[in-house]
């Protein structure tokens, strides 16, 4: 590998998980009373995760796999690989115990308990077991952003910009329930941007691991499965989490917001 490259692989993994301390520094604008805000950026999180999965990072996938394994054999893997990411978050959906599970829906008269210690309490807890949700699903994401980085930098270059975009929303989506939990803004902002810090990590991993056995199978089997990853979180957790804050029509609109802007900065880059 050529050390230049890599670094240059890793500074974009860098920026793309750090960029969830913007999301964060957004809570410092925002109302205690603003669920349309969380609402939308939930929802908006989900069509940039959904739009990159499926128009970007799987036929990327798909044709590394194919160019290394042949059509048949290629494919077949490109969709078990997409599978078995589901299959993973899945599971770490499981172990995460119910109430505290992030991907669990809860209403917001389950969380507004009388008693303010106890429902600041649960909501500190949600923030805790977002950023903990969050940073499990940026390790892969930082990983895949480093293998495409060194796989060609311009590819690596639109992968990042829009992981950092819909980690914008993830910051946001870890930082209010905390601010709402403390009344603390700098809390809110550290919980959330050290959730981003699991994605460098992910590509000194990354690094590691692919020094010698770096490939285009091993590279488009980690896009497939990141791909599955994105799609069951945006599906299981972003988007119902937005209806249950009382906004089902905002977070669709966040939805399709986030899609157009994906679309766009692609076309443009």
């Amino acid at each position: 590998m050529d050390y230049d490259t890599v670094f240059l692989a890793f500074g974009l993994t860098l920026f793309a998980g750090l960029s969830t301390g913007i999301g964060s520094a957004l809570a410092f604008f925002t109302k205690k009373t603003n669920t349309k805000f969380l609402s939308l950026s939930l929802g908006f999180s989900a069509g940039v995760m959904i739009y990159v999965s499926f128009l970007e990072m799987m036929p990327e996938a798909q044709a590394s796999l194919i160019t290394r394994l042949g059509k048949p054999l290629g494919s077949w893997v490109t969709v078990i690989s997409f599978f078995s990411g589901i299959l993973l978050i899945g599971i770490i959906d499981k172990v995460v115990p119910e109430f505290e599970n992030p991907h669990e829906v809860h209403s917001i008269e389950e969380i507004d308990v009388s008693d303010d210690t106890v429902r600041n309490g649960k909501l500190m807890r949600l923030g805790l077991f977002s950023a903990l949700a969050i940073a499990i699903h940026n390790f892969p994401e930082g990983l895949a952003t480093f293998t495409a980085g060194i796989n060609n930098i311009s590819l690596g270059i639109p992968i990042a910009i829009a992981i950092a975009i819909h980690n914008i929303p993830e910051g946001i989506a870890v930082s209010i329930p905390i601010f709402y939990a403390t009344g603390n803004r700098k809390k809110a902002f550290l919980y959330s941007f050290l959730s981003g810090l699991a994605e460098p990590m992910g590509a000194l991993i990354g690094f590691a691991i692919l020094y010698n056995f770096y490939n285009e199978t091993i590279f488009g089997i980690l896009f497939a499965a990141v791909s599955g990853i994105m799609v069951f979180i945006s599906l299981d957790e972003l988007l119902p989490a937005a209806r249950e804050w009382g906004e089902h029509h905002i977070s669709i609109y966040g939805l399709v917001s986030g899609m157009i802007v994906m679309a766009f900065s692609l076309l443009i880059l």
